[in-house]
This record gives structure tokens, C-alpha cells and sequence, in this order.
């Protein structure tokens, strides 16, 4: 589904943000990106939404077979491609001025006839999928509040269901949950686990916490200093692994605490039937 290779970000300065990284995602995984500050997360997710250009040495991304970029020049049908990827960002990119349903039916843009898009004139059915969308991520009471009067988590689920109106096949989440409490953050990553399994998108996340990794994400890729340090199952991370990654850097992703050794949860189950890690959120 997503295929990286050989991509590699060198920005003024001469810092490597990304150096040599070369991934491979299967449609339907939910796939967490870890590491320190600086590590590249960021950098990939926009490499990979074509929002941001690679150097020119060799480096391709594509999704589904259509190209991305390549040789450091985003491909000219990108807007095609983008169609399918909706991206969550860490300050939601909401209009807070705009009610939440328009916000939410901004997903279904590429869709619609310009002429439309730019009066925001959508249809009773399209509004209808808006509301099944603020419906399914536990928010649809606030539709026609404006944005800017919701909570952060809200409005993080209000952007998860822009993906849910989009019916993007790949979801790219950039540090989704760096600025909610406890509680708003578990939502959040709910939400983005019920998107992956009931619609079967592909779920790019990157996260600082690797405790909250291995309890939504059955793969994770560890990033230090621009290269890929792990791949594998999220059940296999151990600290002592992680510290011999991340040196001093340990402390960013494991927060201090002994996160690793709760249980992993199944994500067929519902999170709040699982008391003692509802009760550790």
C-alpha cells in the first residue's frame, strides 16, 4: 500500500532528518512511528503525503502504485494521490470559526464539483455522512457548534472523522495525542484503532509514548537520528532494547516509567471493558 525507498531529507545546514529509510506498509496495518524528538516522524508522514520534497538522490514513495515523488520532485498528479490519504495533524487544522460538520465535510472535497466546494453547498446526503462520521468518533451532539468551542480531543476527533468523510485509505497521524490529557488521548487512539479495523485503513502514527505503541499498534518503527532503528512487532520492544537504541534520548519515549510491562490490549475488544489499563489511562 505505502512503499518507501531509499528516501533520504538533508535540510540547510546540512541536518539529516531522514537518511536512507526504506519501509513498506500492507494495506490495513496500524503502524506506529517512535522516537525521540528530531527523530524523523514528522518528516516521513510529509514525505509521504507529498507535502514535503526529498532529496535528490535516488529516494521514491509511492501509495498503491502511484507515485509520490521521486528523485526529490513530487509527482504533478499528487493531488490525485492525496485524495486518498487524509492526515491528522498534532494542532487538529480545524477552521475554528466554522461550525464542526463543515469542517468534517471538508474530507469529501475531492469529490465535489468546484463550484460547489467553494460555497460549501453540500447535499443532504453528504451531510448525512458527516454526521455518521462525528457519530462513529463520539462527538456528533457538537455538529453545528463551532470548532474553536471544542475541547483538543474533540477537535482531534473532528479531524479523525474529516478522514472517516474523505474514505481515505491511508491515514497519516503526526504526534496525535502530544497535547491531550490522559483520557482524551485514549479516545483519540480508539478512534484511530476503529478506523483501521472497520474501514481497513492504513494507519500511520507516530508517537513519543512507546507504552501507547504497543497497546493500539501491533508494528512499530523506532526512528533515531533519521534511521530506522527497529521494525517489527510492538510486542517484542523491551526497555533495556529501547535504551541501547536511544542512549540518554530513552527517557523522551519511555517517560520515566516502567510502561512496558502492561499487557498489550486486544484491539477486537473495547478499551474501557479492559479496567486496569482503562484505569492506568
Amino acid at each position: 500500500m505505502v512503499e518507501i525507498k531509499g528516501l533520504s531529507k538533508t535540510f540547510r545546514g546540512g541536518f539529516r532528518a531522514l537518511d536512507n529509510v526504506s519501509l513498506r506498509f500492507a494495506q490495513g496495518e496500524m503502524v506506529a512511528l517512535i522516537g525521540a524528538s528530531g527523530s524523523g516522524k514528522s518528516t516521513l508522514l510529509r514525505h509521504i503525503s507529498g507535502l514535503m520534497a526529498a532529496d535528490n538522490s535516488g529516494g521514491a514513495i509511492s501509495i498503491d502504485g502511484q507515485s509520490v515523488q521521486k528523485d526529490g520532485v513530487v509527482d504533478r498528479n499528487i493531488r490525485a494521490v492525496r485524495a486518498n490519504v487524509g492526515f491528522v495533524f498534532q494542532q487538529f487544522n480545524l477552521v475554528g470559526r466554522l461550525p464542526v460538520l463543515t469542517n468534517v465535510l471538508t474530507g469529501g472535497l475531492s469529490r465535489m464539483p468546484l463550484w460547489r466546494s467553494c460555497f460549501k453547498l453540500f447535499t443532504a446526503e453528504e451531510k448525512a455522512l458527516g454526521l455518521e462520521a462525528l457519530a462513529r468518533v463520539g462527538i456528533s451532539d457538537h455538529a453545528y457548534k463551532r470548532a474553536s468551542a471544542l475541547s483538543g480531543g474533540q477537535q482531534q476527533r473532528a479531524a479523525i472523522a474529516r478522514t472517516i468523510v474523505q474514505k481515505a485509505r491511508v491515514v497519516l497521524a503526526d504526534e496525535p495525542i502530544a497535547s491531550l490529557d490522559p483520557e482524551s488521548a485514549r479516545r483519540v487512539m480508539q478512534t484511530l484503532a476503529d478506523v483501521n479495523q472497520r474501514d481497513g485503513s492504513t494507519v500511520l502514527v507516530s508517537l513519543h509514548q512507546v507504552d501507547v505503541a504497543m497497546r493500539f499498534c501491533p508494528r512499530t518503527v523506532a526512528l533515531h537520528k533519521g534511521r530506522v532503528v527497529y521494525d517489527g512487532p510492538s510486542s517484542a520492544l523491551t526497555e533495556p532494547m529501547l535504551r541501547e537504541l536511544y542512549g540518554s534520548e530513552a527517557e523522551d519515549i519511555l517517560g520515566g516509567s516502567n510502561t512496558l510491562t502492561r499487557p498489550a490490549v486486544d484491539l477486537t475488544t473495547p478499551f474501557d471493558s479492559v479496567p486496569a489499563l482503562a484505569a492506568a489511562a
